[in-house]
């Protein structure tokens, strides 16, 4: 049984990254812009919170209102105060809303530009294998889960839990598969509590008020991605770090070691997670013993080519290809993690003459591809000596999250997105205003990249407290940026006009 230790990079409102190290080694990391990226909005509204709101307006020709969802106030100024809800969405379809009433909606999208955010007032609480619906008598099974026997056995299992309740909805999530009872019905008693605690703190306030903040991208990972023993949570924000207790004493009956990470220096950059996420956007992928992988992503499908490169260690050339072959093998079960890869896959392993080589090699990809959480199908060997196999697509390549077509060149080329620089960018600011009391820099970046950071650098002046000029240069490659002058406002002014002349 691996470590497993989980990283959290969540500080950013713009942008939540968390990442799964297996034994010390990143195994996957899972990437979100948050709805916020451009209307810049903070973290006070996340999708999943539950808020009791007021009424404001109804449309009767859409069917819908708008909903008050949070007072106005200096501290939550950026917040959202109104927010589009269908009235069809009412589980109790006798209850006809009106203007001024109360009532109990939960986020399903954010605010965007100039659309205001979408609530709903059909509740549910997700559990780490099921889903509790208040007001609802809905039973149901995930439709991932195939075997027939399995389905059968997780309904009755519903349908006695829903026995004990009432006016709950029940629905069992995929990752209730082969799990047993017991822990079904702790996970649906702590969701009930859940409910019962969100009830009365709305029964104690009036509307508009937050009755229950989600845990986000990051709670979303714990909730879903991860089975098995975690070890050990390291968070580098306060808010998430309470949010991850209070999510762990609810759902995990063995809990993990939590740390709030307090450095200056990124969480990323710390646990030189930075550098892997890089290493894993290269085609070349070395292994240890000298041998490579190379790895080509297509929309139709992706190759992997298995080089010997420099290993020459074993005693003969047939247990050379074997070794190199089954370390290719791990490494590979590792990239398609780690990159996200799903969809049709080709490996091009090195040639075996020997057919009990093939059957050693074929047998161990398929044992190590069971370690990954998405069904991988290994076919045989073709008569060109290519193995085939088949993964799960279950979310967004890390290639397509993180890079785009270069400008420059069209589809000869990728750079990285505009997005992603400007969070390394924000990073290195956050960084450099810790650890000294500066009151304004000079950035220098490519132009384009300079352009781009128009958009953000008064609400970074805003968070940092600090003046922010960027300036542009087309020595710099795209993505590339250095800390050009630091010190008091009087003295950056000087700089740049010294520097214009």
């Amino acid at each position: 049984m691996c470590n497993l230790k989980i990283i959290a990079d969540t500080k950013e409102p713009e942008q939540t990254r968390v990442a799964l190290l297996e034994d010390g080694k990143l195994s996957e990391i899972f990437i979100e812009y948050n709805d916020s990226f451009d209307s810049q909005s903070s973290k006070l509204s996340r999708q999943g919170d539950i808020f009791k709101a007021r009424i404001d307006k109804i449309l009767p020709g859409i069917n819908a209102a708008f909903v008050c969802i949070s007072p106005h106030s200096k501290e939550n100024n950026n917040t959202p105060r109104n927010a589009f809800l269908y009235l069809s969405d009412f589980v109790n379809k006798s209850v006809r809303p009106s203007t001024g009433n109360e009532v109990i909606v939960q986020l399903i999208k954010n605010a965007r530009k100039n659309k205001a955010p979408m609530v709903t007032a059909r509740i549910s609480l997700p559990g780490r294998w099921l889903v509790l619906v208040p007001g609802s008598d809905e039973i149901g099974v995930s439709r991932r889960i195939s075997d027939n026997n399995e389905r059968k056995r997780l309904k009755k299992i519903a349908e006695d839990i829903k026995s004990n309740l009432k006016n709950f909805g029940v629905i069992v999530r995929t990752a209730a598969e082969n799990v047993n009872e017991n822990l079904l019905r702790s996970d649906i008693n702590s969701l009930v509590n859940l409910w019962n605690e969100i009830c009365s703190k709305s029964n104690k306030t009036h509307a508009p008020c937050l009755l229950y903040k989600d845990i986000g991208a990051l709670g979303k990972v714990l909730r879903d991605e991860v089975s098995g023993k975690i070890d050990e949570i390291i968070v580098d924000d306060n808010d998430e770090y309470n949010h991850v207790k209070d999510f762990i004493s609810r759902f995990y009956t063995e809990k993990p070691e939590i740390s709030l990470y307090k450095g200056i220096t990124p969480i990323f950059e710390y646990y030189s997670i930075e550098q892997e996420i890089e290493k894993a956007l290269e085609r070349k992928v070395w292994l240890k013993s000298g041998a490579y992988l190379v790895i080509d992503q297509t929309e139709a499908l992706t190759v992997i080519d298995v080089n010997t490169g420099k290993f020459t260690s074993a005693p003969d050339m047939r247990h050379t290809v074997l070794s190199v072959n089954l370390e290719a093998a791990d490494e590979i079960s590792r990239q398609l993690r780690l990159r996200s890869v799903g969809g049709i896959v080709v490996v091009d392993f090195i040639d075996m003459e020997f057919e009990q080589d093939k059957h050693t090699l074929l047998k161990h990809f398929e044992n190590i591809l069971l370690n990954d959480r998405l069904k991988a199908r290994v076919f045989s060997i073709t008569q060109l000596g290519l193995v085939e196999l088949t993964r799960k697509r279950n979310r967004t390549d890390l290639k397509s999250i993180l890079t785009r077509n270069c400008p420059l060149c069209g589809d000869n080329g990728w750079v990285m997105r505009e997005e992603n620089i400007v969070m390394n960018i924000k990073r290195f600011i956050r960084k450099i205003t810790t650890a000294n009391n500066s009151e304004a820099f000079l950035l220098e970046t490519n132009p384009h990249i300079a352009n781009y950071l128009k958009n953000f650098i008064q609400n970074w002046e805003n968070e940092f407290n600090r003046k922010i000029f960027i300036k542009s240069s087309s020595e710099l490659q795209w993505g590339k940026f250095r800390l050009e002058a630091q010190g008091s406002l009087q003295y950056i002014n000087d700089y740049i006009k010294s520097y214009d002349k």
